[in-house]
């Protein structure tokens, strides 16, 4: 791998993480992550969030896209 690939990847990778951290910020800002259907459960020491209604969503909305992409 040469010096130019690999600053290539490192500038794709970036903008990658890029676009992926502007998508948390909005999904944070839209409620995504605090649905009714998420459970949490907590003690004093420790938490676990189970994201049910999260993961339902994101499911069916990535299952629109790709069928709408594989169309064309």
């Amino acid at each position: 791998m040469t010096t130019g690939q690999i600053g290539r990847f490192l500038v794709v990778a970036a903008a990658v993480l890029g676009v992926v951290g502007l998508m948390l910020l909005g999904a944070s800002a839209l409620g995504i992550g605090r649905l009714p259907g998420d459970l949490r459960f907590g003690s004093r020491n420790t938490r676990v969030y189970v994201p049910l209604a999260t993961s339902v969503l994101i499911s069916i909305v990535a299952t629109v896209v790709l069928n709408l992409i594989s169309r064309r």
